[in-house]
């Protein structure tokens, strides 16, 4: 998946979004703070494994951070 990141933030799901965000709800009933951040980071991790650029990943880091006013 590597190549043009200017559309970073764009939404690609559309109207899929609600539905994964219904699923990543579920996925987290009941669970503990622990456990939903520990899934949390697994999540993440298969994520970024998947988009598999470094370059890709950084920049993402990066705009996540700006919405804290953290930089990563």
């Amino acid at each position: 998946m590597s190549g043009e990141t200017g559309d970073l933030g764009s939404d690609r799901l559309g109207r899929r979004g609600d539905d994964f965000y219904a699923l990543l709800m579920a996925a987290h009933d009941g669970l503990s703070f622990e456990d939903s951040a520990a899934l949390n980071a697994r999540l993440v991790l298969l994520l970024a494994n998947q988009v598999g650029d470094v370059g890709i990943l950084k920049q993402v880091l990066e705009r996540a951070a700006e919405r804290l006013g953290k930089q990563a």
